[in-house]
């Protein structure tokens, strides 16, 4: 079996610390993954394709919108860059959502933990807006709320309605206002830079090695 190159290796680490995770939340129940239309987001039973768009309140955003159009009509998943009247959308994923009663509450939650990933780290504080239980034989649900401070914020689903008493009868879909969508967070960039390192010292290693053998032949 030949060896492999120096720099054969060089780009097999490049190519590796190149690669990221996609945004899982680590409660296997519920995810988070950016898809082609919204965000899929569900449980182990449910799934919806969630879309969130912002109409700015303050007048810096309204400038930025000014200046550039598409913002206005940007979607956003879980970090909204700004505050103000946020409409959502959530197309139901498969039949038996549309023949089940759905309600609907937007609330304001208060983080109690220090992992903002867990939904056990959170405590609603405030009702936004709250839709009773009705059927979307459509597929397509929608809300808004007015997102009045940058903090947490989360949207529940309610399949069944007053009947959805089990965790997995309910959709969270948390919200943070007042962050960078486009932001990677720092535990991206340190798993990069810790995979680069580790690659580099790798390829010095099997560089030596190739050389050392190279020198005794």
């Amino acid at each position: 079996m030949k060896s492999l190159s120096p720099t054969l290796l060089l780009i097999s680490a490049l190519l590796l610390t190149a690669c990221s995770n996609p945004g899982y939340n680590d409660n296997p129940s519920q995810q988070m993954t950016k898809a082609t239309v919204g965000c899929l987001v569900g449980t182990d039973f449910f799934a919806v394709y969630f879309s969130a768009y912002i109409k700015p309140s303050d007048d810096a955003a309204k400038a930025t919108i000014a200046k550039d159009k598409k913002a206005l009509f940007r979607s956003y998943c879980k970090d909204i860059p700004t505050t103000g009247t946020a409409f959502f959308t959530a197309d139901l994923v498969g039949k038996e959502l549309r023949e089940t009663p759905i309600s609907i509450r937007i609330v304001e939650q208060e983080l109690t933990g220090g992992d903002d990933s867990k939904a056990e780290n959170f405590k609603d504080i405030r009702t936004l807006a709250e839709i009773p239980a009705k059927l979307y034989p459509r597929g397509a649900v929608e809300a808004q709320a007015q997102l009045d401070k940058n903090g947490y914020y989360a949207l529940y689903l309610m399949v069944g309605g007053d009947d959805a008493i089990a965790d997995d009868d309910r959709i969270r879909i948390p919200l943070h206002v007042g962050v960078d969508p486009d932001a990677k967070p720092i535990g991206t960039y340190m798993a990069m830079g810790i995979g680069g390192i580790l690659g580099i010292a790798l390829i010095v290693f099997v560089a030596i090695r190739f050389m050392s053998r190279r020198n005794k032949q």
